[in-house]
């Protein structure tokens, strides 16, 4: 199952891990000060690199719709298209997403490319207002504005809105995005609750409202920050049951929900509205942010809110008043996207992903080794349990592991082309390392059970090596290098033998 291009990415991420402060004894203090701290990430073999692109079959990516990969189409299904005769030249093999943003520059000609200035000066005009408008109408919103990122947005959002005397209360697991926004916020506390714990949130906020008089005579405000979709654990809100929670501990009324939809945007409720949508919670909601870079296959965001909270932000929030607002093209694509969104074509590729996911789970569930590997607390898939009496299951499976064994995994299938990723802290909480499954519009049952055949391969090779005596691939401490991208390596370039025991050291050149 060797593969050259896997070969040569793995070499070169081992390469990132070797020291390079004791290189730099005669350069400036400047560099050599970085250096060091460098170091320090890369003898906890944890230094990130940029990794050059190769052909895989997709389980990684946010582009879940599949809208910007490369299809083939014929434009006799797209009667929602209106693709000029020199589109039609190259459209044969062009992404869904290509095709909307080339029939929306069809439409306007004399678009001009530059954005010429902020929103508050020359880069405001007709069209980005009226994208904005159209947008907070498609999610049942009085307004929406736009951000160059969710990341930004959510800084933005959280820097600025809390007051003095309000309180921001969140999810335990919500995006490191709103972490910085609470970095710099007024707000007088802010308060972590038990991941997706009902009981955990109402503790709090009962706590709140008998220890804070501003909470309790309702002249401050608790913000509420939630996700829809879980990015690295999948699972979702349970946003009614919050609310009701909110209203039982603060009979006043004095709070306010503030969501994160990134990963249901495209994916849940009428036409991919969201989740807020589908509940019919639009009301219940200050702010919604709904970035475009997931299922619309795009780049930006939108939040979507009332007018005194957008005219807060285009007051305060430094990052839109400091920034250029967004060129012609980057709107074009997003309203390309929503275009899809609002077709049957549209629709069907939403449908298409729980049957997807529902293969996955009955195939891997029922697999022999699967369960044996469980038993032996190999590995773990959390959401597997109850699965099938979900209506909506999301697109992202974590796979569970000990210590770094997520490494091996991901090293497994990215060698037979399946393009997996580990995921290690700080993304997620210290040992709970994962493998994030991440499931697309376009996967075929044919490439899910292959996905299966991996996993359970690899699975197979773990529990060899416990038969054989060896220890789980844990992670460094107290210093110590356990070269562990050096045994993912060796152990993916191998066969099933010794060597999956003894892990030999390998030279890169």
């Amino acid at each position: 199952m060797s593969d050259d291009a896997a070969l040569l990415m793995m070499a070169k991420v081992l390469e990132a891990q070797k020291p390079k402060a004791h290189e730099l004894k005669d350069a400036p203090a400047f560099y050599r000060n970085m250096e060091t701290v460098l170091d320090k990430r890369r003898m906890d073999q944890t230094m990130l690199t940029l990794l050059p692109a190769r052909p895989v079959v997709d389980f990684s990516s946010c582009d879940i719709l599949s809208l910007s990969k490369q299809v083939h189409v014929h434009f006799s299904i797209f009667p929602f298209f209106h693709l000029s005769k020199e589109v039609e030249v190259f459209g044969e093999r062009s992404g869904l997403l290509r095709m909307a943003f080339m029939d929306e520059l069809a439409k306007n000609p004399n678009f001009v490319l530059g954005s010429s200035g902020s929103r508050l000066m020359d880069g405001n005009h007709a069209y980005v207002e009226e994208l904005e408008k159209e947008i907070a109408e498609f999610h049942g919103a009085k307004t929406g504005l736009f951000f160059d990122s969710g990341f930004d947005a959510n800084t933005a959002i959280f820097s600025v809105v809390p007051q003095p005397g309000d309180v921001i209360v969140f999810d335990e697991l919500v995006h490191g995005s709103i972490h910085e926004g609470m970095r710099t916020s007024r707000a007088t506390a802010k308060r972590p609750f038990k991941h997706n714990d009902v009981g955990s949130f109402h503790e709090i906020l009962t706590h709140l409202n008998r220890s804070l008089p501003s909470i309790s005579s309702g002249t401050s405000t608790v913000l509420v920050s939630i996700e829809s979709v879980y990015s690295m654990d999948g699972d979702v809100a349970p946003v009614e049951e919050l609310l009701q929670a909110a209203k039982e501990a603060l009979p006043l009324g004095n709070f306010e929900f503030f969501i994160d939809e990134a990963h249901s945007t495209g994916l849940v409720g009428p036409q991919g509205t969201g989740l807020v949508c589908a509940l019919g919670l639009e009301e219940s909601f200050a702010v919604r942010l709904h970035p475009f870079s997931k299922a619309l296959g795009s780049h930006g965001a939108v939040v979507l809110c009332n007018q005194t909270i957008k005219t807060m932000l285009l007051n305060f929030a430094r990052c839109l008043i400091f920034s250029t607002a967004p060129s012609f093209p980057a709107l074009a694509a997003i309203k390309g996207g929503y275009s899809l969104l609002k077709s049957n074509l549209g629709q069907m590729r939403q449908e298409s992903l729980q049957p997807i996911v529902r293969h996955f789970f009955k195939k891997i569930l029922a697999h022999p080794t699967y369960i044996r590997a469980e038993e032996a607390k190999i590995l773990t898939i959390p959401l597997a349990k109850g699965w099938e009496g979900r209506k909506f299951l999301t697109h992202i499976v974590p796979i569970n592991h000990r210590g770094l064994e997520n490494h091996l995994l991901a090293a497994h299938c990215q060698f037979a082309g399946y393009c997996v990723w580990p995921i290690d802290y700080p993304v997620v909480p210290k040992g709970q390392g994962r493998t994030r499954v991440i499931f697309h519009a376009d996967n075929t049952f044919e490439q899910i059970d292959r996905l299966v055949a991996l996993i359970t391969e690899w699975a197979e090779l773990m529990l060899q090596r416990e038969r054989l005596g060896a220890e789980p691939l844990m992670a460094a401490t107290e210093g110590v290098n356990l070269d562990w991208l050096t045994k993912v390596v060796t152990t993916s370039s191998s066969t099933m033998n010794e060597g999956l025991h003894y892990a030999k050291e390998v030279e890169v050149a």
